[in-house]
């Protein structure tokens, strides 16, 4: 019995030194700024980080659908409200989970969006395993600085003050014309959602919960990605757990879009024309529905409306 116990302390105290180890080259290595400079990954997403503390009330995940096709400071011209999209390239459904993760140390957005296409999108258990790790220990992510770790990351505070003009949108205005044929045919088929996917969108739904924002799905309109049988995939889902679902691509006429005119790449992502017409009802949409403020007049938002005249001027000069 006491070669047990001995064994179990021991067990015990090498734990507790790994997990010392583990959190303290974590602090070492994580980049004491969100600057590309610095060695954050993915800055335009993790732009994010830089915002004023409680400041974003709408916060969108996903993958390139996202950020091609909701332009947030299209949303502060008009309504006045703040959100900011935190999509990447594509972006499985344990890094939207990280990034509400992150987002949710400095921020209290009312409402997160999940764009749609991500939710079909299959990953290994080992992946999804190493990105948890990664957000308990980021040295699992960063170790590749070891190159350029410097004397100031051993004791530096973590001040992250980079965030984008665009708020994590890409502004593309190139047209590459797409088909609409065989676009949203309607069906009876239920595209399944893979197990882990359905696991990993339950703990989205549990972290949304924990800090008090509405989840909802949007399908941002998409003809090389997306179809009635996802559609019904999807709404089966949310149906089960009480999550609104607004899927765009079966209102895309109503939306005005112009599959010759409103894609850069042949209907796989929406260029800038597309965005603003999704954009413009998405904006109507949340106000409507979830009654957010307008802080186009409080002084503490003033960043943004520098930031939009920015804006603007890239949109002008055709970037």
């Amino acid at each position: 019995m006491k070669e047990k116990m001995k064994l179990f302390g021991r067990c015990t105290a090498f734990l507790l030194i790994l997990l010392i180890l583990l959190s303290v080259a974590s602090y070492i290595f994580m980049p004491k700024n969100n600057k590309k400079e610095f060695g954050m990954d993915v800055i335009t997403a993790n732009g994010i980080l830089g915002e004023k503390e409680n400041t974003i009330d709408v916060l969108i995940v996903g993958d390139s659908e996202s950020y091609c096709s909701f332009t947030p400071m299209y949303m502060w011209e008009k309504h006045g409200f703040t959100s900011y999209v935190c999509g990447t390239p594509g972006q499985p459904l344990y890094d939207s989970y990280r990034f509400l993760e992150k987002a949710f140390k400095y921020q209290k957005p009312s409402v997160v969006i999940l764009e749609t296409d991500t939710i079909f999108r299959e990953y290994k258990y080992s992946k999804h395993l190493l990105s948890r790790m990664q957000g308990m220990f980021p040295v699992f992510q960063y170790h590749n600085r070891w190159k350029s770790v410097t004397i100031n990351d051993f004791g530096s505070p973590i001040d992250y003050t980079w965030t984008n003009d665009h708020k994590g949108y890409y502004l593309n205005q190139k047209v590459i014309a797409g088909s609409d044929k065989g676009y949203m045919t309607p069906t009876d088929e239920i595209q399944d959602i893979p197990d882990l996917n359905r696991r990993c969108l339950k703990d989205i739904i549990d972290i949304c919960q924990k800090n008090d924002a509405k989840l909802i799905f949007v399908g941002a309109p998409t003809t090389k990605n997306w179809d009635y049988a996802k559609h019904n995939g999807v709404q089966e889902f949310a149906d089960k757990h009480d999550i609104e679902y607004l899927d765009m691509n079966l209102i895309w006429k109503e939306l005005g879009i112009d599959w010759a005119t409103d894609t850069r790449d042949r209907g796989d992502h929406l260029n800038h024309s597309g965005a603003v017409k999704v954009t413009d009802y998405l904006g109507k949409y949340l106000k409507e529905k979830f009654t957010l403020p307008d802080h186009r007049d409080d002084a503490a938002y003033s960043a943004w409306d520098e930031a939009l005249k920015r804006y603007n001027a890239s949109v002008l000069a055709g970037e």
